[in-house]
C-alpha cells in the first residue's frame, strides 16, 4: 500500500481524549486514567506523540525512560503503546512513528540518552504481526516470555521485544 504524509503532534491535555478513543479502538486493554494523566503532563514530544494525516490524529506512540533492574545509573526506553487506527494501518505511519522515536534517541544517545541502554516492549504471544513488525522493520529481538502478563485478555502471555542501542 501507499505511505501516507504524516505530520506529528505533541499529546497533552487539550487532546488527551484523542488519545484515549486511538487507544479504545486499537488496544484489547483498558488504560487506566492515571495512564492518560501521565501522557497529558509529558513534556518531550519526541517520545509521545501523534501521527496526524489530513489533520486528523490517527495514530500515536507514547513511551518512557525507566530504570533498567539491577544495572544502577542505567535506564531503558519503554514503549507503552504504539496504536494506528485501522483503516490507516499498513501506510507506514506505525513505522514512520517507531523511527521517529529512534532517530531521536539515536540523535541524542551521547547526551540526554547517554544512560539509556535499550528499547524494550511487551507484546502479547498472538500478535505475530506486531512481533514480525518490530522485529523485521527494527532490529528488535525477541526475549523472554512473560506468563500471565495481561490479567483480562486471551492469551495472557507476551514476549520482551528488546533493541539495544549501539554506541
Amino acid at each position: 500500500m501507499v505511505d501516507l504524509a504524516v505530520d506529528f503532534g505533541m499529546i497533552n491535555a487539550d487532546n488527551i481524549e484523542q488519545l484515549k478513543k486511538i487507544n479504545e479502538a486499537c488496544f484489547p486493554v483498558t488504560y487506566k486514567p492515571s495512564f492518560y494523566d501521565d501522557m497529558a503532563k509529558k513534556q518531550d514530544e519526541n517520545l509521545c506523540k501523534f501521527a496526524y494525516f489530513n489533520g486528523f490524529a490517527v495514530g500515536a506512540i507514547c513511551t518512557r525512560i525507566e530504570a533498567i533492574p539491577d544495572c544502577p545509573g542505567r535506564n531503558r526506553i519503554y514503549i507503552m503503546t504504539l496504536g494506528v487506527l485501522a483503516a490507516y494501518r499498513n501506510h507506514g505511519i506505525g513505522s514512520k512513528l517507531v523511527s521517529s522515536v529512534l532517530d531521536y534517541i539515536e540523535s541524542e544517545k551521547n547526551g540526554k540518552f547517554s544512560t539509556v541502554d535499550e528499547i524494550m516492549l511487551h507484546v502479547q504471544t498472538s500478535n505475530v504481526d506486531a512481533i514480525n513488525f518490530y522485529e523485521g522493520k527494527f532490529g528488535f529481538r525477541k526475549g523472554e516470555l512473560v506468563e500471565n502478563y495481561y490479567k483480562r485478555i486471551d492469551p495472557p502471555h507476551c514476549y520482551i521485544l528488546r533493541k539495544e542501542i549501539s554506541r
